[in-house]
């Protein structure tokens, strides 16, 4: 199998996975500001216990996206200078996927919605199902809690459940949800090293964020337009 090496700072967590064979290295940090300080160490301290240096690794893997803006970019630019450096390939993984994993793997659920906070009054949101690997049933999307609308029966994850509580408890969908599912840099190896067998692979160059929205923060006119409506 291969030795997938991955990270994950698309939300308040930053997290990093070593997979070599049977073996499953992880490490966490929690501080959204702290990210770009914290995922470093975090890595060498995962090669350390694995016993290897990052160029014995087959390939890094890190969470695409969506999520937070600063997070992502510091993954991308982080891995993007460690694959140059050891000249590895780049797996970008989807995080609404790798929660979609995370959520297989705690309630064994094969028909999951992912919901991701995004902010704003929104979510960041994708269906997915499994049979012997995952389906995408709706495309990573951007919408107001009230307009996700999955296909069927789905378990719903992510903190997105919290954040929009009201929302979702009027949908029936935050019935039996895993609202603490997260996305982690495990389960972003997890489905890398799947992606890895399948030549899924980009050089580092080529490795991007996944943006669902090019607007970060309300204008002051806006928000004070939103107070006024409420």
């Amino acid at each position: 199998m291969p030795t997938i090496l991955a990270i994950d700072t698309s939300s308040e967590l930053a997290s990093t996975a070593l997979l070599r064979g049977e073996r499953v290295i992880t490490r966490e940090s929690s501080g959204v500001h702290t990210h770009s300080q914290a995922i470093l160490p975090l890595v060498q301290s995962v090669l350390q216990e694995g016993g290897i240096t990052l160029a014995q690794c087959d390939a890094i893997a890190f969470g695409c996206g969506p999520g937070s803006f600063t997070g992502l970019r510091t993954a991308c630019g982080i891995v993007q200078g460690l694959a140059f450096g050891a000249k590895l390939p780049v797996v970008p993984v989807v995080t609404l996927a790798a929660m979609a994993e995370a959520c297989r793997a705690a309630c064994g659920a094969t028909d999951v919605l992912a919901l991701l906070d995004a902010r704003m009054g929104e979510v960041y949101w994708a269906q997915y199902r499994y049979t012997d690997a995952w389906q995408v049933v709706i495309e990573p999307t951007l919408s107001a809690a009230s307009a996700v609308a999955p296909q069927g029966a789905a378990v719903a994850c992510g903190n997105g459940l919290s954040a929009y509580a009201a929302a979702f408890e009027q949908s029936g969908l935050a019935v039996g949800g895993q609202a603490l599912v997260t996305p982690h840099a495990l389960q972003v190896a997890q489905l890398a090293r799947i992606a890895f067998a399948q030549n899924q692979v980009l050089a580092a160059r080529d490795a991007q964020p996944l943006y669902l929205r090019n607007k970060v923060a309300f204008t002051t006119a806006e928000r004070n337009l939103k107070a006024a409506a409420a």
